[in-house]
């Protein structure tokens, strides 16, 4: 399934990603957002189980925000899983 998600408290203004059938991320992209930190994200995210990622990145702060890019990925991950169970 592809995603995209438009994330709230943060830098970046979309985040879109691919979920296989196995429930492997695939080609997730920010846009915009600080580079070192989406690009390091997106790549660390390729191949790995949608879930143990959305795990992992959930309540990633930054500084006092409440959230960001990694927690809205998680965020956005867990919402499409649901979408996707209905």
């Amino acid at each position: 399934m592809k995603v995209e998600y438009i994330p709230e408290g943060t830098c970046s203004r979309c985040i879109n990603f691919e979920i296989d059938e196995q429930g492997l991320l695939h080609d997730v992209r920010f846009t915009a957002g600080c580079p070192g930190n989406t690009v390091g994200v997106s790549t660390l995210a390729e191949g790995r189980d949608a879930r143990t990622v959305a795990s992992l990145l959930r309540g990633t702060p930054c500084r006092n925000r409440g959230t960001s890019c990694p927690d809205q990925l998680a965020r956005a991950i867990e919402q499409a899983l649901a979408a996707d169970a209905e």
